[in-house]
């Protein structure tokens, strides 16, 4: 029976706001992929969200580069441009800088959302006559490095705005933008170093991790989003979808501050921590710390951790430069000020050929640590 005739026999009605619509599956680059339920009505109301903020329209032309897999592809590329009468022009591979800059040029894109690893590559690969068309610019997926925006930004004379998301909540939780300006009035739209402020519905609370009491402005904790945008629930795994809810609220995992004006700033993942000797050591710092003292924009560190018998755990980072530079990272670490924990020892670095890459431009922490294992 197709479902022409189920529909015909009424075993199948029409579907409803909280009918689930679609099942994404999480990337998995941090444990287990699991299938995220998005209803209807979880999908609309950020469709509509995102729109209020990017005030898009008929006359934009959107490059609609992320896969329809990837939460932010399925939902920004796909249902955005329905909604808010877009034009858009599809290129399968996002990592043919080539052909990106020719289809940006060609149709005159005047939108692109993308991750900071593909726009580092194109601020490489493209032409800033290519890119001219261009108005908006969004890095969503993956947290936007200062030297990536930056070199975007010198390369092209125009700025790329940090999101921030999650596939739980369909994906779009906070988003900065253009500022807005007329006579005798100015409202902020973006703010540097922060991942922008909630979206039009989107409620986010900051929370001490273990007590789970409610922090004030400039306080790091748990990031909490609740909205019409937080998912059903995890494909087959109540227990799961159990353990992400407080209540109303999901429980991001990520650890972050608001500040004063609602601006929400990620410091890392509570998952990319480690505890060595009673101290939580933050993996992203670390990274970020380790490319500086390098010298390097494009990313070539991963740090990761693995067990040790005196400490519990130990840093371990995964690496592409040539091991002969390892000494001059370490010193250039050392002079920064920070505590000997958050500096890693020469026979903590893994040598590979490149780091492992997710389909969706995230890299694959997964594959990180068990390279981390298998070496040391």
């Amino acid at each position: 029976m197709d479902i022409s005739e189920s529909r015909a026999c009424g075993s199948i009605g029409r579907p409803g706001p909280d009918d689930v619509v679609t099942i994404i599956f999480s990337s998995g680059s941090t444990g287990e992929p699991k299938g995220v339920e998005l209803t209807q009505f979880n999908v609309e109301s950020n469709v509509e969200a995102a729109g209020q903020v990017m005030q898009s329209g008929p006359g934009d032309v959107m490059l609609g580069i992320l896969p329809f897999f990837h939460s932010f592809g399925y939902m920004a590329t796909l249902w955005l441009v329905v909604h808010n009468r877009l034009a858009v022009v599809y290129h399968a591979n996002p990592l043919d800088a080539g052909a990106v800059g020719e289809l940006v040029q060609s149709y005159k894109v005047t939108v692109l959302i993308a991750t900071p690893t593909f726009l580092r590559l194109y601020a490489r690969r493209c032409t800033p006559g290519q890119f001219g068309s261009l108005r908006l610019v969004i890095a969503w997926a993956a947290k936007l490095p200062p030297a990536v925006a930056q070199l975007f930004e010198d390369t092209f004379g125009l700025p790329a705005y940090e999101g921030y998301g999650a596939t739980e909540a369909s994906p779009g939780i906070a988003l900065n933008a253009p500022d807005y300006r007329a006579a005798g009035y100015y409202q902020p739209g973006s703010r540097r170093g922060t991942v922008g402020q909630p979206l039009p519905g989107v409620s986010v609370r900051i929370v001490e991790p273990d007590s789970g009491r409610l922090l004030e402005p400039g306080e790091p904790g748990m990031v909490l989003i609740k909205g019409p945008n937080i998912m059903a629930g995890y494909l087959k795994r109540p227990d799961l979808t159990a353990k992400a809810m407080d209540g109303e609220w999901y429980v991001s995992g990520d650890i972050g501050m608001l500040d004063e004006d609602g601006f929400l700033s990620i410091t890392d993942r509570l998952s990319r921590f480690s505890k060595i000797g009673g101290e939580m050591v933050p993996h992203g710092l670390i990274e970020e710390k380790l490319h500086e003292a390098a010298g390097q924009e494009e990313r070539v560190f991963a740090v990761t951790s693995v067990s040790d018998e005196r400490r519990g755990e130990r840093i371990a980072v995964v690496h592409t430069i040539d091991p002969e530079e390892l000494p001059r990272v370490i010193e250039g670490m050392q002079a920064m000020g920070l505590p000997n924990l958050f500096i890693p020892k020469k026979d903590d670095f893994v040598k590979v050929d490149a780091l492992p890459i997710l389909g969706t431009g995230k890299i694959d922490l997964r594959a990180v640590k068990q390279a981390a294992m298998d070496a040391l």
